[in-house]
């Protein structure tokens, strides 16, 4: 048995092997997301996350969520909603997990309005950082992600979850990073509090090789209703 397999059923921070495995997982999705791009777009393409959203070194991004309350980490319970009010995302969110061959499942193609909560993570408001995956695009066109890459520091994002809360989260992140050499434990590491991550393709475009990269939009939890 293989960690990507292992790992799959695992709870974060089991142990070395298990957190390791881990980013194992998150490189499969991203890749699996660039081989669900199709590139049938108008030509500008999605919009891409500027410079100035993206989280840096000097934790410019997190300062700015100082002043907001800190809610206790909540527990677990399945996502079946998340609304982005600022790019007009509403979706139901299903579960994916790993396929046969061991990548990590997006929603089927012909589902170009749903979203696919990773169930290798934890649930959206527990401690931990919880992966909500979408396609940019589907042979039928825009698909639930396509406006991702326009939100911007300070957006919120609203998670429905089947226990009846809401788990409010503010962005304070938002690049385009590769899908080669991805900083799987950069952007997925436990950091200690709920924390989101919304994820699809971006970066350049080529019909040999499909999109470059993934828009990761970084959020942490901030509001319980």
């Amino acid at each position: 048995m293989d960690d990507t397999t292992t790992v799959a059923g695992a709870a974060p921070g089991t142990g070395r092997r298990g957190a390791w495995g881990a980013i194992a997982v998150v490189l499969l999705i991203g890749v699996h997301l660039v081989r669900g791009g199709t590139g049938e777009l108008q030509a500008a393409g999605p919009p891409q996350p500027v410079a100035a959203a993206a989280p840096d070194g000097t934790g410019a991004g997190l300062a700015a969520l100082a002043p907001l309350p800190v809610p206790a980490p909540l527990p677990a319970s399945p996502p079946v909603r998340v609304r982005v009010p600022a790019v007009r995302i509403d979706a139901p969110v299903t579960a994916v997990g790993l396929d046969p061959d061991g990548w990590v499942e997006a929603p089927p193609p012909e589902e170009n309005r749903l979203a696919g909560w990773f169930t290798g993570a934890v649930t959206p408001g527990e401690r931990g950082t919880a992966v909500v995956v979408g396609h940019v695009d589907t042979p039928a066109g825009r698909a639930v992600f396509y406006d991702l890459g326009a939100l911007g520091r300070g957006h919120r994002v609203e998670v429905a979850r089947r226990d009846g809360r809401t788990a409010v989260f503010v962005v304070y992140g938002v690049e385009v990073v590769p899908k080669e050499d991805f900083p799987a434990e950069r952007v997925y590491g436990d950091l200690g509090v709920p924390e989101l991550r919304l994820i699809t393709c971006g970066g350049t475009f080529t019909q040999e090789s499909g999109y470059a990269g993934n828009v990761v939009v970084s959020a942490r939890l901030v509001e319980v209703r």
